[in-house]
């Protein structure tokens, strides 16, 4: 699953939601709090994240779940 998030680039809140199953407001608190990676605002409504963070993210959270 996680072969469908591009390596490099940006990447948006549905398709980092669409790997990691939570909601946008516990996204949001996340990334108020630092357990998630800050944001990059790209526009005036435009909000990305750097993908190399998110694969980050997501190989940190897969080795808690182990754990």
């Amino acid at each position: 699953m996680i072969n469908e998030l591009i390596h490099t680039g940006f990447v948006r809140l549905p398709q980092i939601l669409a790997l990691i199953p939570i909601g946008k407001s516990t996204w949001w608190a996340g990334v108020k709090t630092g357990k998630y990676p800050q944001p990059i605002k790209i526009g005036a409504n435009t909000t990305v994240w750097k993908a190399e963070d998110i694969h980050a993210l997501i190989k940190k959270l897969a080795e808690s779940e182990v754990q």
